[in-house]
């Protein structure tokens, strides 16, 4: 199970790495003219068609177009704050914000083969979204509508660190989020990103 301490040495580890991709796309996505261009652009850390293989870098393929869009625009503003996704953003109009985040909307969910959670992470899990009501914004299975996320098969460890950031505040564009993860008891955390991921 990814703990708190893994999924932040491993975080510390991937930024470096994505950080030095970051400075490459940025003066290439400036260039960019056509939307194709700046999604091929975007693949560098989001992986092919929006499926990346860092597993701390979220998938972007077939996740909900609002969601998408709002997550860009508030890059842009310092509303979210990310080394790697800021710059970006500064380099994007509000018109190709809605074109890419249209264009990963209609692509397909992948399969990433990430496991089932066990019948007790799982009983853990849903004692959780009974108390802080996961479902009643992310939908019944998880599949996320209009402006809130798909959470249902991303990647273990990026749901596990939004989570942390969100508990400590480290995220700032949803404070009703944070709010729910601090009523949320720390060590339930990861069992709540097993199962999601899982799903």
């Amino acid at each position: 199970m990814c703990t708190k301490a893994w999924c932040m040495k491993n975080w510390t580890t991937s930024v470096g790495a994505l950080a030095v991709m970051t400075l490459a796309i940025v003066p290439r996505l400036a260039a960019a003219q056509s939307i194709e261009e700046k999604v091929e652009l975007c693949a560098a850390c989001h992986g092919d068609k929006g499926v990346p293989i860092d597993k701390d870098t979220p998938v972007i393929s077939g996740q909900t177009q609002g969601y998408l869009y709002f997550q860009l625009r508030d890059y842009k503003s310092g509303a979210r704050k990310d080394d790697r996704m800021a710059p970006v953003a500064q380099m994007l109009e509000r018109p190709d914000m809605l074109a890419l985040a249209e264009y990963f909307s209609k692509q397909p969910w992948p399969a990433l083969g990430q496991p089932q959670a066990p019948a007790d992470v799982a009983a853990r899990a849903q004692r959780t979204n009974t108390a802080v009501a996961c479902t009643g914004c992310h939908q019944g299975e998880y599949q996320g509508e209009g402006t809130q996320p798909r959470l249902a098969g991303q990647w273990k460890d990026y749901l596990l660190r939004t989570m942390l950031d969100f508990r400590n505040r480290k995220r700032g564009n949803n404070p009703g989020m944070s709010d729910l993860m601090l009523a949320t008891p720390e060590d339930e955390l990861a069992p709540m990103a097993e199962y999601l991921a899982g799903r």
